[in-house]
Parts: C-alpha cells; sequence; structure tokens
C-alpha cells in the first residue's frame, strides 16, 4: 500500500528522545525552551509558544487576544473541525464565508460580505500547504480592526509574498504525526506581539506565570521536553522534507494536468505552497478513490462534509449557503504526495489515474 501520509523518522529523533529520558528532565524544560527559539527564528517572528496540539494553538490564540462570548470570528468551513471548534471553546460564534475554487482558501470577498459589529477576528486557513490571500485578509483586517489568527497547521514553511505563514498575524501550528514535520503531538503559536505571547503563556500553565500564583484561568496545554527533542530534528529536516513533497507534486502535475475530469492543484503567483496534501478536484471523485484505494494507492478525502453541515454545528442553528465550499467537498481528492513516495510509486499513481481516465471517458 502506497499510504496517502508516513511521519519519517531516524535515528536522530530516537536519539533525541533517549537523551531526554535519559536526562530525567522530560516535561517542558530546556528542549521546549529551545524549539520555541528556533521555530520564531525559522518563521521570522519575535516570539513562539509551545503547545501540546494544534488545537490548542489555535484555542489559546483566541483566548490570548481576549475573543469570547459575543465576538465572532469570520473562518472557512471547509477545513478540519478543529478550526472552527477552537471559536466555540471560546464561547465565541464561527461565521462562515465561502472558499475559492482553485486553492480551497477562504474568498476575501465573502469575508467582507460577512463582517457585522460583533466581528472581532479573521482566521484565515492556509490549506493543505497553499497560502490564503494574505495581502487582502490583512487589508480587511485593518480596514475593520480586526485581529488575524492563521490556521497555518498544514502550512509548515509557505510563504506569501516572500514571508512565512504563521507570521502576518498571530500563527498557529500543528505537529501532528502526518503534519509536513512532527512532535508526535503538539502545536506552536507564533506571535510578534509581546503581551499575546505572555497570555499564552499563562494560558497553557493553568494561568500561571509564577508557580502557584493563577492569574487568569487557565489549562495544561504544555508541551514535553520529548516531543519538543524531535520537533528540533524534524525542524532541521523540514525544509528538505519540503523540497521533496514539491518536486513530488510537479511529478503528478506534469502528468495528470489536461486528463479529463481532472484539475490539477495551483500554486499563485507569490505563493510557496508547501503540499502538506497534494489534492486534485476529480468529477467521479468517489469512484477514483475506490480504484486507487482497491489498487493499493491511500488517497485521503479532506473534508468530505464541511463544518457548517456537521451534525454538531447544525444542531447549533448553522444553515449557511456555501456553493463553492459544498462543490469542493463533493470534488476533493488528496494523493501521495510525502517524501516517502518513490519515483516508482509516482509512476504507478500515475498510470493508475491514466488508466482509470481512459476507462470512464
Amino acid at each position: 500500500m502506497i499510504p496517502i501520509a508516513k511521519p519519517l523518522l531516524d535515528e536522530k529523533e530516537i536519539e533525541a528522545v533517549s537523551n531526554v529520558l535519559r536526562s530525567g528532565m522530560i516535561a517542558e524544560g530546556a528542549r521546549v525552551a529551545e524549539f520555541e527559539e528556533k521555530f520564531a527564528d525559522y518563521i521570522g517572528v519575535e516570539h513562539a509558544v509551545a503547545v501540546n496540539s494544534g488545537t490548542a494553538a489555535l484555542h489559546a490564540s483566541l483566548l490570548a487576544h481576549s475573543i469570547g462570548v459575543g465576538d465572532e470570528v469570520i473562518t472557512t468551513s471547509f477545513s478540519f473541525i478543529a478550526t472552527a471548534n477552537s471559536i466555540l471553546f471560546t464561547g465565541a460564534k464561527p461565521v462562515f464565508a465561502d472558499v475559492e475554487y482553485d486553492t480551497f482558501n477562504v474568498d476575501t470577498d465573502c469575508i467582507i460580505d460577512k463582517i457585522t459589529p460583533d466581528t472581532k477576528a479573521l482566521m484565515p486557513v492556509h490549506l493543505y500547504g497553499h497560502p490564503a490571500e494574505m495581502k487582502a485578509i490583512m487589508e480587511i483586517a485593518e480596514d475593520h480592526d480586526l485581529i488575524v489568527i492563521e490556521d497555518a497547521c498544514q502550512a509548515h514553511g509557505a510563504t506569501y509574498g516572500g514571508k512565512k505563514v504563521g507570521s502576518f498575524g498571530t500563527g498557529s501550528f500543528s505537529f501532528y504525526p502526518t503534519k509536513n514535520m512532527t512532535t508526535s503531538e503538539g502545536g506552536m503559536i507564533t506571535t510578534d506581539d509581546k503581551a499575546v505571547a505572555e497570555r499564552a503563556r499563562m494560558i497553557r500553565s493553568h494561568g500561571s506565570k509564577q508557580r502557584y500564583l493563577h492569574e487568569i484561568v487557565g489549562y495544561n496545554l504544555r508541551m514535553t521536553d520529548i516531543s519538543a527533542a524531535i520537533g528540533l530534528v524534524q525542524l532541521g529536516k523540514l525544509d528538505d522534507f519540503t523540497s521533496m513533497r514539491k518536486e513530488n507534486a510537479k511529478v503528478l502535475s506534469d502528468a495528470l494536468g489536461g486528463l479529463d475530469g481532472i484539475t490539477v492543484p495551483v500554486v499563485r503567483d507569490g505563493c510557496n505552497h508547501v503540499f502538506h496534501q497534494y489534492t486534485i478536484r476529480a468529477e467521479k471523485r468517489d469512484d477514483l478513490a475506490a480504484m486507487l484505494n482497491q489498487s493499493g494507492i491511500g488517497t485521503g478525502t479532506y473534508y468530505p462534509i464541511p463544518i457548517h453541515k456537521q451534525p454538531v454545528y447544525t444542531d447549533l442553528g448553522y444553515n449557511d449557503n456555501l456553493p463553492e465550499c459544498d462543490k469542493a467537498a463533493g470534488e476533493a481528492l488528496s494523493l501521495p504526495v510525502h517524501p516517502g513516495v518513490s519515483k516508482d510509486e509516482l509512476k504507478t499513481i500515475i498510470e493508475s489515474i491514466k488508466d482509470w481516465v481512459v476507462e470512464n471517458d
């Protein structure tokens, strides 16, 4: 089976974890601090705050900006549910804008239509590793005095206009095993705002800056030194991983572009797409996915039910009209693109899809 995702770990990660275990300091400690510093440098921001998941990063980022009951946050429904749930966690209301056809990212024209007096923040998602349209998003935020919290959980190292995502507003990253780099589980908040970073650090540790002195309501969202040790090694490999993903994506696009019923991913001018997922559109998506899976080729359908149509949201009264979002949910199909995919495996994927297209013409 050619897997849709595969974390790449070797003796360097094993040694890094072993060193932490031998040290006896396995909770949040020196490795976490080092990981925060190096990740901040990589993204190009002043501060990074390590937490225990991407969801925690989104949640704590919102709380660090004092977003809560009565506030609205505009985001996309075509994403993993954690994007919207993190808003619900604070007591605020997710407001869904439609998406662009070509990038699957939030449509900035739709954002403007969704702004109300209760709107406090925008949460664009850099979906599949392609940056959202950050120039327009930052202009909207400035015009309407809104906070920008970037869901960059799938976009480690992606750039827009030469600037890394996660450095425009407050960034939130995930290090889940299938992401472009991993800590096994974990997340990171990135910001140039010292006050936001300080508040995020308190939120992740029971509302405390000083042991046993709790100034605000907080949580236990801390990252361990074990996870940070893995993250430090993976961060050093990230650019090479990204290069391999982009090379694999080019091979796929060169071969699949122009096939009837298939639309390959775009890369907008001025954007660096890091291909967390290589996502095509297929008119007969489910049939194609079934064939590939039967042929031993893993696929991913992200996301077949948009957030606004999930039962938990329809029970809350959501009934949005988001035609592009619904269309994407029925056509998007991700193919293996990770660094572990071999040239022979890419050839197998390509030949299988070409044969299927001919058979279904």
